[in-house]
């Protein structure tokens, strides 16, 4: 396991920028990692191995978890039941990571809207 590279940094504040757009967001740590938040909640923030965890609705998370598009997330013993990682793309360490940036931008997207609507 090792920490976000500079590409996954780099994507998350064009990422970051773009939620800018839709409403407040802040560029912060989250459980020592970046992240994004909007208000009090987390929006998304990076895990190990360059994967974007980002919070959705249980019946979303678990749908993209069938799909094999991501992982459930557990933090110690614990499964945290409306999170998921997304791993990276192939292309994340090329010059034009597009498909990754792409998938994680929709994902954090429905992330920032699911979690302004519990404000």
């Amino acid at each position: 396991m090792s920490k976000p590279s500079d590409e996954a940094v780099e994507l998350l504040h064009e990422i970051a920028a773009d939620l800018g757009k839709a409403g407040p967001v802040e560029l912060g740590t989250m459980f020592r990692s970046p992240g994004i938040r909007t208000e009090t909640k987390i929006v998304a923030f990076l895990g190990t191995d360059d994967r974007l965890i980002v919070k959705l609705p249980r019946e979303r998370a678990l749908a993209l978890i069938e799909q094999g598009v991501a992982a459930s997330l557990s933090m110690g013993r614990r499964t945290m039941r409306e999170w998921i990682e997304v791993p990276a793309g192939d292309d994340l360490h090329t010059d034009n990571p597009s498909q990754t940036l792409e998938t994680w931008s929709r994902l954090a997207k429905e992330s920032f809207d699911h979690v302004r609507s519990q404000l």
